[in-house]
């Protein structure tokens, strides 16, 4: 009797807690596969990849300001676009000033004509404020010489900064072209031509910034896109992979399941073969 029964434990049946342990373990690791299928991502918490979620997270939280640096390069391009078009607005204006000017050098006219020309570059010059005035980004006024010391955070870095200073007056005082008679019109040629400089060295100093700009969108575009791919080789699940896990799991389940049921049926046999 003893001999017969050496081998095997009722009271604890090993056979059965071995199958209960494999059947526990598959199913933690379906579960975790089911997850990820789920949220397609591979580290769900932290304890699943430690070092690989802090990682990934530094990854995600660079590419994210990245993404906002991209914003205000845009937000930068804008003011700048902004500027540029009064500017040019501006130049134009100037530029019509001189022809009159130059027309007023013109000792064949008259005083009826040097008045008449006097008024339109009066005209002009009221419109050289009102550009002035209605150049404005948020309502910001951009060429009013108080946009000054602007700085645009282009980069995920403290150090990843551009700074704007529109300080240049251009207004009508400052360029030199006010009091104009008919008596001294034909003598501001050289303040004409000076202001014109003056706009242009704007407008030149604009266009500079512009093209910085250009290129730090591109690096910043290149730079998210190569960050949130670092990211995601770390945190994404490879959901091809992860479905044949869980294929493989679901069958192990079963065959567990089974193997559980066996185990927990076998004492029931060996009891029948005592009376």
């Amino acid at each position: 009797m003893s001999d017969f029964t050496s081998g095997f434990r009722i009271a604890t049946n090993i056979g059965a807690q071995n199958a209960y342990n494999a059947l526990d373990n598959i199913n933690q690791q379906l579960n975790q596969a089911e997850l990820q299928l789920a949220t397609g991502k591979r580290i769900n918490s932290v304890g699943v990849d430690p070092a690989g979620y802090t990682i990934g997270t530094k990854l995600n939280a660079r590419a994210a300001g990245l993404s906002q640096a991209l914003t205000n390069v845009g937000d930068a391009q804008s003011v700048l676009s902004t500027a540029e078009g009064g500017l040019q607005a501006i130049n134009n204006i100037l530029v019509n000033i001189k022809t009159l000017v130059t027309e007023a050098g013109n000792a064949g006219l008259g005083s009826s004509e040097l008045g008449a020309i006097v008024t339109q570059v009066n005209d002009y010059l009221n419109e050289v404020g009102q550009t002035i005035t209605e150049t404005k980004f948020n309502g910001q006024q951009l060429l009013n010489n108080v946009f000054t010391g602007k700085t645009f955070q282009v980069g995920a870095d403290s150090g990843d900064t551009l700074s704007v200073s529109l300080s240049t007056a251009i207004d009508s005082s400052a360029l030199g072209l006010t009091g104009l008679t008919t008596t001294n019109i034909a003598n501001a040629l050289t303040s004409v031509d000076n202001a014109i400089n003056t706009v242009t060295s704007q407008l030149q100093y604009v266009g500079s910034l512009e093209s910085r700009l250009s290129f730090k969108q591109q690096v910043l575009q290149t730079s998210i896109t190569n960050t949130q791919a670092a990211a995601s080789q770390i945190m994404d699940a490879n959901i091809a992979q992860v479905q044949v896990q869980a294929t493989q799991l679901q069958i192990l389940e079963q065959t567990a399941t089974v193997q559980l049921a066996q185990a927990n049926a076998q004492p029931g046999g060996i009891l029948k073969l005592f009376p």
